[in-house]
């Protein structure tokens, strides 16, 4: 990779028929491995950025570039490949009989030899906590479990950029817990587009607001959640008592826990 995994330029696009462009003029570098949230207001344009960080939506102006790939019609399918996105809705991307075959989906589609299907089948499982669940169907798992269940159709990939839409949606505590343990030993680049402002601070170390079509905002997750005049500016908001300085980032609960251990 480049220096950036993820480098945006100029990026403008809007729906057809719209008055206005959803993004317009969005500039983001993301380095290799690094983890970015991007916050703000219901309408701003998150979905529709991370639609075009793997060509699903394809510019009116401007570039998006992975690593050393400009997404267009020559490098989409590559990109996709390198480029996963995890959707709100598990049951968009779990449509197989079985979770495994769910898994295998992917790379047999991208060339993967039948013999090496399994290993990535498992290993993708193990890595989300489900390692059991090759064999059985998608409608008998939680929805925490079909949340995990879709990141693992991605890891089995061996992607380099993972997507998360709303990954905490829904999901009860221990649902919760478990995703981020799934999500805490990951060496790729995460981005993650989400409302859950205390999880942004869990699980990444750095944010970025978008609003009225710009990244109005981008800095360090624990300063734009302490900064109440830039949250109520852009219609964010924290849960009642949730004091950005005392939560621990999920990469801080993990340092405590080696120290106690050694």
């Amino acid at each position: 990779m480049t220096a950036a995994a993820v480098r945006v330029r100029g990026l403008r696009f809007a729906y057809p028929g719209a008055d206005t462009p959803v993004l317009d003029g969005v500039d983001l570098d993301i380095a290799p491995g690094e983890r970015v949230a991007v916050l703000g207001p219901n309408g701003a344009g998150k979905t529709t950025l991370m639609l075009h960080l793997n060509g699903i939506n394809r510019p009116l102006a401007g570039t998006v570039t992975i690593g050393d790939d400009v997404v267009d019609a020559a490098t989409v399918r590559e990109v996709r490949r390198r480029v996963g996105i995890v959707f709100q809705d598990p049951d968009d991307q779990l449509f197989m009989p079985t979770v495994g075959e769910d898994v295998a989906f992917g790379p047999a589609n991208f060339g993967v030899p039948p013999d090496e299907l399994p290993r990535r089948v498992h290993t993708a499982l193990a890595r989300v906590g489900l390692p059991d669940a090759a064999g059985r169907a998608p409608q008998h798992l939680s929805l925490g479990q079909r949340r995990r269940a879709a990141i693992a159709t991605i890891l089995s990939m061996d992607v380099d950029v993972i997507v998360l839409d709303e990954p905490t949606s829904n999901l009860d505590p221990a649902s919760r817990r478990e995703l981020s343990a799934a999500l805490g030993d990951l060496e790729c680049t995460l981005v993650v587009v989400t409302h859950d402002l205390p999880y942004a601070l869990e699980l990444c170390e750095r944010s970025v607001i978008l609003n009225g079509g710009r990244i109005v905002a981008d800095g360090p997750t624990r300063d734009i959640l302490a900064d109440a005049a830039l949250l109520a500016a852009h219609g964010l908001e924290l849960p009642w008592g949730f004091d950005p300085h005392r939560a621990p980032t999920l990469r801080e609960r993990s340092q405590v826990r080696r120290s106690d251990v050694t």
